[in-house]
């Protein structure tokens, strides 16, 4: 079972995998390069370049970078908020969020939406750090929650 491989198992096979392709394909040192560059990624940048590559969007990568210097640049006041649903958002509900969000954060938003079915249903929201959390599974966590220390309580 690959969960229960040590670290160092790991680590080889990745490193052993990644090595054999590149050397195969003459650019052994070059990915040796990137490999070190990677090191300084931020977590956002990872999650981002792992989310393009399981939707087959690695390709644009180049243009991602273009528009994130285009948008850094020009003062973009936006606010990027991500809204996270069970199902895919319709127009309406998503008219809806942005215009809740725009009121709330009195700025400009722009919606990054992802669709996580464990959540079961309701909202995450997502903007400035912070998170909001309305979906059927966080509700269901807290009722979760208030019946074991009322029980516990009771039993004292």
């Amino acid at each position: 079972m690959a969960s229960n491989r040590t670290e160092e198992e790991k680590v080889e096979s990745y490193t052993r995998a990644l090595l054999e392709t590149a050397r195969h394909e003459g650019r052994a040192n070059a990915d040796l390069v990137q490999w070190q560059h990677a090191l300084k990624f931020t977590p956002e940048v990872l999650q981002t370049l792992a989310t393009m590559a399981e939707e087959g969007d690695i390709t644009l990568i180049k243009k991602v970078a273009a528009h994130y210097k285009e948008l850094l640049d020009s003062d973009d006041e936006r606010v990027s908020v991500t809204v996270t649903t069970a199902v895919p958002m319709d127009n309406q509900l998503r008219e809806a969020v942005r215009d809740r969000m725009e009121r709330e954060l009195r700025a400009p938003v722009y919606l990054v939406e992802r669709v996580d079915p464990q959540i079961i249903g309701g909202v995450v929201l997502e903007a400035r750090g912070n998170r909001y959390d309305a979906s059927v599974r966080a509700q269901l966590s807290n009722i979760r929650k208030q019946l074991s220390s009322v029980y516990i309580e009771s039993e004292q």
